[in-house]
């Protein structure tokens, strides 16, 4: 047994799950925020709609994605949210992007920059990742091979960037 009350292994549980669902919420609710700027018409706004979308896979409630939307369109709050676009490079020279939303680009580039110090990685300036990626982030212009060592480092600087509350996708060109 894990205890003498059940309770309290239900309740730990249903506590790390909540947690998570929680990340899960605020992450998709800043996209549905920012994709709400240009327009709150999810048949007039393609992002708007695919953010939507999102929401709806994971089961988000529906009042909560009527109010990022309307957070989005002028309501409260809504014009402090921005998108940012990081770039670096990770163990073995695999380059990064790492797009954000974020009410704070100062707390936000501390947090990332940290994420790669810890995980043997390079926060790089703007553009010196991004030539990699071309026009299109998810099919990079070359691709770099990694074994199965430094894959699993990869992974980690990865998984730790995609934690981070204001990060919405890590894109890299490791093969």
């Amino acid at each position: 047994m894990s205890g003498h009350s059940h309770w309290a292994t239900t309740r730990r549980q249903k506590e790390v799950k909540d947690a998570r669902r929680g990340q899960v919420f605020t992450k998709l609710a800043r996209a549905i925020t920012v994709a709400a700027k240009k327009g709150a018409n999810p048949n007039d706004n393609p992002a708007l709609r695919l953010a939507i979308d999102k929401a709806r896979l994971a089961s988000m409630p529906s009042y909560n994605i009527k109010r990022a939307i309307e957070r989005g369109a002028g309501g409260s709050g809504g014009d402090a949210l921005e998108e940012v676009t990081y770039e670096g490079y990770g163990p073995g020279g695999v380059a990064l992007l790492v797009e954000c939303v974020t009410d704070n680009r100062n707390r936000t580039v501390a947090e990332i920059r940290n994420v790669f110090t810890r995980h043997n990685g390079n926060l790089g300036e703007a553009g010196s990742a991004a030539y990699v990626f071309g026009d299109d982030p998810k099919n990079p212009q070359f691709k770099v091979p990694v074994d199965e060592e430094l894959a699993a480092k990869l992974a980690g600087l990865v998984d730790a960037l995609e934690g981070q509350d204001d990060v919405q996708e890590v894109y890299t060109n490791a093969e």
